[in-house]
């Protein structure tokens, strides 16, 4: 009997010990699983579920009602959500292009012509990128002041100065300039201030796509009578194309969810006839302070699809190419 028991004993210790290896991998992952599915997956479908109602969260979740596309079809017939678009597209491409444009040469001296300087000057130019964005903004607003901002007190100077009145004096007539209050300088202002904050993180991105190319081709090129210039055309470009691709790309999703910069520079309204509202900033006005969550929800989803398409587009003709160039 004493036997029999022992057997089961050892055959139940046994089943539980198969059960704990199988399962125990499965328990140890699942707080990911669970986490992800509450703070991830359930906000994205309650989002999706939630622009095809119409709710004012003030009064509930059971004043929810069902209104199907109405939502996305008034969007494409409000010209405040047409400029938006029409807005963040040109601040993303205004700040966006020269980014990566100045990063990439400024990446290449960094490595090649004042490498013993490279970490220190990478490391101010990266300094930008993980400032906080309100406070940056806050202190371009002062920059761009109307009185006494210092873009507007150097370019008084610049106008008034014996030594270069003759290349800024044809601009005394118009200063000060309102840079935030008249609407053709606002997108300008918030696309310098996007570019001045970002290009250093893309620097730091090429010098570390620099580091991979093999310092054998260029010392092959020196030898072959090949220039810096050409050096830097021939080989850094084609071999530092999937760098660029990965870069325009974060660029691209970045710059279309652009939100505290106009937001502080326009005081939370987008500005003189609205030009410096973008679409996260339409879509935290509709939500947050007209309470049209549905709307709000529907904008979500519309830029979503904005910045999927860009993405694809980008990488059906920059992608494949660039991501090939170096197998």
């Amino acid at each position: 009997m004493a036997r029999t028991q022992t057997s089961e004993s050892l055959g139940w210790r046994t089943r539980f010990d198969k059960f704990q290896r199988r399962a125990a991998p499965y328990v140890f992952v699942s707080p990911f699983f669970i986490l992800f599915a509450i703070f991830g997956l359930f906000p994205i479908v309650f989002s999706m579920y939630l622009s095809l109602q119409a709710w004012n969260p003030i009064q509930g979740l059971g004043t929810m009602r069902y209104v199907g596309l109405e939502n996305y079809i008034w969007l494409m017939e409000d010209p405040w959500f047409w400029r938006s678009i029409t807005n963040t597209l040109w601040i993303a491409f205004a700040s966006g292009i020269p980014q990566h444009v100045i990063a990439i040469p400024l990446a290449f001296a960094l490595a090649r012509g004042i490498s013993g300087f490279r970490h220190p000057l990478t490391a101010a130019y990266f300094l930008p990128y993980i400032t906080s964005a309100v406070a940056i903004s806050l202190v371009f607003q002062t920059i761009f002041g109307t009185q006494f901002g210092a873009l507007n007190q150097a370019l008084i100077y610049l106008a008034n100065a014996p030594w270069s009145a003759w290349l800024f004096g044809g601009l005394a007539e118009n200063l000060p300039v309102n840079w935030l209050g008249r609407a053709p300088y606002i997108k300008p202002a918030i696309a310098i201030l996007v570019w001045w904050q970002f290009f250093g993180f893309n620097v730091v991105l090429y010098a570390a796509g620099l580091a991979t190319i093999p310092k054998d081709y260029y010392e092959a090129a020196e030898i072959d009578g090949a220039s810096a210039r050409q050096s830097f055309f021939h080989i850094t470009l084609p071999l530092l194309r999937p760098m660029i691709f990965f870069a325009v790309t974060l660029t691209i999703i970045g710059n279309l969810q652009l939100f505290d910069q106009p937001f502080i520079l326009t005081g939370g309204t987008g500005g003189t006839s609205q030009a410096g509202m973008t679409v996260a900033m339409y879509l935290y006005r509709t939500g947050f302070e007209w309470l049209e969550m549905g709307t709000a929800a529907a904008i979500s989803w519309l830029l979503f699809l904005l910045i999927g398409t860009l993405t694809v587009i980008h990488f059906y003709f920059f992608g494949r190419s660039g991501l090939e160039s170096r197998d």
